[in-house]
This record gives structure tokens, C-alpha cells and sequence, in this order.
């Protein structure tokens, strides 16, 4: 019974590498349909208050038409808009994203679209939001003479 058990072992033992080898062939058939020409924005410094917008170009890959079912955003301060109709193959669309700058400092968000039965791709925006200032400037006597025009 012991040798039995030892085979059966050793065969299993023998055929594991096998198995991995199948599993990664079926992940490797499931190709990527779409490709994201720019997959992350720096907006850079932005005023507070002040919405930006950065456009996104998705090129359908695949030899049928695709349809991006959704696009989700990792917080509300995030907006992403795009068009449900179908992108022709080897087609383009466009994946606007907002960002609302309410909250000043650095921000890094996460867009994920999701497309053809279960696929994703993510993309990503970043900046820093600087404080607007809570009152004007104070007046300034020796640019106020400038403004008149009499120097």
C-alpha cells in the first residue's frame, strides 16, 4: 500500500509542472482587445476650484466592433465620460477625465475601463491642487502709479 501511495505521489509530483504550463497557455489566449495610447496625466500644479479635463484615446484592437461597458473612477472627485457606441475595429474613441479641485495638495486617482466580458484597463491622472488665496492681493502704491499711465 505504502509503494502504491509513493507512486501516485511521484506521479502527480512529475505532472505539476504540465498543468502550470496548460494554465498559462489559456492565459495567454485571452489577448488585450483595446490599447490605451496614454495610460497616466500629470495635470501638473492646478488652481483650486478650478475643474480639468484630460482626454484619453482608446484604439479598438480587435476584428469586431467593441463596446466599453463602463468606466469607473476611484472617488467622486473623479468623472470619466465616454461614448457607448460600439469602436469599429481598429477604430478610436475618446475617454474624457475630470477632476474636480476642491481639495488642495497632491492627488493621484485610478480610471478602470471595463470592456468585452470582464476585461480592464486602468489609467490614471495626477497633479497637485495649490490653495487659492482667501483674500486679493494688497494694493501695491508703486504699480498703481504704472497703471495710470502718467510716469
Amino acid at each position: 500500500m505504502f509503494k502504491q501511495f509513493s507512486i501516485f505521489i511521484f506521479l502527480v509530483t512529475m505532472s505539476l509542472p504540465f498543468m502550470v504550463s496548460a494554465q498559462n497557455i489559456e492565459a495567454g489566449k485571452k489577448k488585450d482587445k483595446i490599447v490605451v495610447m496614454e495610460t497616466s496625466f500629470d495635470f501638473g500644479k492646478i488652481m483650486q476650484g478650478k475643474p480639468v479635463f484630460h482626454d484619453f484615446q482608446v484604439t479598438n484592437l480587435d476584428s469586431l466592433p467593441l463596446v466599453i461597458d463602463n468606466v469607473q473612477a476611484s472617488c467622486g472627485c473623479t468623472t470619466p465620460e465616454w461614448s457607448r457606441d460600439p469602436i469599429a475595429p481598429g477604430g478610436t474613441s475618446i475617454i474624457k477625465v475630470g477632476y474636480n479641485s476642491a481639495a488642495p495638495g497632491y492627488f493621484e486617482k485610478t480610471i478602470t475601463l471595463m470592456y468585452a466580458e470582464g476585461m480592464t484597463a486602468m489609467i490614471s491622472i495626477k497633479g497637485t491642487v495649490w490653495k487659492t488665496p482667501e483674500q486679493p492681493a494688497p494694493f501695491n502704491k508703486s504699480i498703481a502709479f504704472l497703471k495710470t499711465g502718467k510716469f
